[in-house]
């Protein structure tokens, strides 16, 4: 059975695992790739599947880029089927000296980004009785640490919302997740010091860090019909931390 995917924050390490997964497992999905100030990356993996897999422009932050990119899905290929609220981005200081630009710039694009993009796709999956969200909080959003006041809470929104959000709908067939990755193999580790990253791996009782192809397989499993009976939950992928 075709579905139409959108995956945002979709030229990152973990946004392109995710989009991978979907193209590798799922023949007959479509898969939209969300990017907004980058994407090379998105471009050559849609380049690869033109016929499945496209890139379009989509600020999270904006609700009228939110409806302009569900339009021209729909109009392309049909009504979302599945939305993974992918996007993120930290600017970590301590919570004293944080300029309010950052606290809002992480909130607008982690938290109020879910948001929109929940606002955008729910009339469709609503008239049809049926569809799939997965949002992608933090580990943070659990287990807070220092200097990460305003991406904590943004995560920690996000899983608040998950939850609501899934009783709101979960008669009508729609259902809400949302995943907490922890260390996860990404650009945004690959430059961690040396003596940081041995820090980070012996707190962790599995003694690695995850692969996005492990974060990938568990999205792919709570949009699949599977997961049917699966709603309001939030799934830690840790290695054990907490």
């Amino acid at each position: 059975m075709k579905r139409v995917i959108l995956v945002t924050g979709a030229n990152g390490t973990l946004g392109l695992a995710i989009a991978r997964a979907f193209l590798e497992n799922h023949p007959q999905d479509v898969v939209w790739l969300g990017t907004h100030s980058r994407d090379d990356d998105a471009r050559a993996l849609a380049s690869t599947q033109p016929d499945r897999c496209h890139a379009l422009t989509l600020d999270v932050t904006c609700p009228e880029s939110w409806l302009a990119a569900v339009r021209h899905i729909v109009a392309a290929s049909g009504p979302v089927d599945v939305l993974v609220n992918n996007a993120g981005t930290h600017e970590d200081a301590l919570l004293a000296t944080m300029p309010p630009s950052a606290w809002e710039r992480v909130r607008a694009t982690n938290l109020d980004g879910v948001f929109h993009g929940c606002q955008a796709v729910l009339p469709d999956m609503v008239a049809r009785r049926q569809g799939r969200i997965i949002n992608v909080a933090s580990l943070s959003a659990l287990l807070p640490p220092a200097g990460q006041a305003n991406y904590a809470a943004a995560k920690a929104g996000v899983l608040a919302l998950t939850r609501s959000l899934a009783k709101e709908v979960a008669r009508l067939q729609i259902t809400i997740n949302a995943i907490c990755p922890g260390y996860i193999e990404t650009n945004a580790l690959a430059a961690m010091d040396p003596d940081a990253r041995k820090a980070a791996i012996a707190r962790i009782p599995m003694r690695r860090f995850g692969q996005p192809h492990e974060v990938a397989a568990a999205v792919t499993f709570l949009a699949s019909p599977a997961a049917s009976y699966i709603t309001g939950a939030v799934l830690k992928i840790d290695g054990g931390i907490l």
